[in-house]
């Protein structure tokens, strides 16, 4: 979501602008000054240590602020969130070759979870974890990020939806419950808008986190102000990610090595984060593609797909949290409303909720993945009482 992405470069800018000082002050102490002497008679060559000290100061924090910044901004971890890999196989999207890791078991219904932007599919540890033993789950990199190729039609929400597509049919005849976190969620509506005679057919269930329906400018805090700086800012600057995406990315490194990057993932987060989570959040955002990271941004904001769900009847549960900045908690209640769902706010969490109370998503997740499996009379799931767990 584009909020982020903005801190991001903010902080970015700052965290170089900090490397730039420091270097300058341990030249300028290199090199010294003429000063004079303590009796007045000609002058000195003199160096200022105060000089060398505080660059060296700086420079230090530069490459190793993220260590203290990561035990200041976070708690302790009881459960590490980890960028874990398992054997996966290349499928072929659209027109893009995805990446695509089935876990876990059980007799329950597949589940396919969909990241959100700037991530990958390892985001799902703990979903992993908690979801495994019970049904197979299909995970997938999005196009450009992690292990995913860009295919020739770019980064747009239509082409990710087949590439969702793509991967419902890797995953055989079965019927699917579909599980997608932000863009994840708005790649899922996409494919309902676009395809909903394949959505009827395939697809058991949908279950939106943190999440809109639309623009997300429109959606996040701020939301008015963001907007009007659309056009006259935040494109012209993805667009320039875009054109200089090395630079940008050698800044994003040093971002992450000073900790700036973990301040402005910070903004995501709720009460609850721990130092993993935001490490975990903090790596994928830096080392996936600049570029393609901006890429994504920009398609966000022509995408809309209000009113998608209306038509679909396929039971559908929507999760927000209560603090989320980048997609309001008014986002996920309109969606679920629209699409005759559920939506539970769980308290306390901002955008990656479902990282910081893993255990809360994942519960309503379950919960909901076992009234589809067997004979109901409704549908839908009824209130977990989660923002009381």
């Amino acid at each position: 979501m584009p909020l982020v992405p903005v801190l991001k470069t903010v902080f970015g800018l700052i965290s170089l602008l900090v490397l730039a000082l420091a270097g300058w002050l341990i030249w300028s102490w290199w090199g010294g000054r003429l000063a004079p002497a303590g009796d007045g008679r000609g002058l000195i060559f003199v160096r200022d240590d105060w000089r060398l000290w505080t660059g060296l100061g700086l420079l230090t924090w530069s490459f190793l602020g993220r260590l203290p910044a990561t035990l200041f901004l976070a708690r302790g971890d009881t459960d590490p969130s980890r960028p874990r890999r398992e054997a996966g196989v290349r499928v072929a999207g659209s027109d893009a070759e995805l990446w695509v890791e089935t876990r876990g078991g059980g007799g329950g219904l597949p589940i396919i979870l969909t990241h959100g932007w700037g991530l990958d599919s390892t985001i799902w540890d703990y979903a992993s974890r908690d979801l495994g033993e019970d049904h197979r789950l299909v995970l997938w990199d999005l196009p450009g990020l992690g292990r995913s190729k860009v295919g020739p039609s770019g980064v747009t929400l239509p082409a990710f939806a087949e590439d969702l597509r793509a991967v419902i049919d890797h995953v055989g005849e079965t019927r699917v419950i579909l599980v997608g976190h932000s863009i994840g969620g708005m790649t899922i509506q996409t494919l309902v808008r676009d395809a909903p005679d394949f959505v009827r057919k395939r697809v058991a269930g949908i279950v939106l986190i943190n999440t809109t329906y639309t623009n997300p400018l429109r959606t996040m805090i701020f939301s008015k102000a963001l907007t009007a700086l659309r056009k006259p800012v935040l494109e012209p600057v993805f667009h320039l990610m875009t054109w200089l995406q090395a630079l940008f990315w050698l800044g994003a490194w040093q971002s992450y090595l000073s900790g700036a990057a973990h301040i402005a993932n910070r903004f995501g987060f709720g009460r609850f984060v721990t130092r993993s989570q935001l490490e975990h959040t903090t790596l994928l955002t830096t080392r996936n593609a600049p570029g393609v990271q901006a890429r994504g941004n920009l398609a966000m904001f022509d995408w809309d797909a209000a009113g998608a769900l209306a038509t679909l009847d396929i039971p559908l549960l929507v999760l927000g949290g209560s603090a989320d900045v980048i997609t309001k908690a008014e986002a996920s209640e309109r969606i679920a409303r629209e699409g005759s769902g559920s939506v539970e706010i769980i308290d306390g969490v901002n955008h990656m909720g479902f990282l910081e109370r893993a255990e809360l998503y994942n519960l309503a997740i379950r919960s909901f993945a076992e009234r589809l499996q067997g004979p109901q009379t409704d549908p839908f799931p009824s209130s977990f009482d989660l923002s009381r767990s």
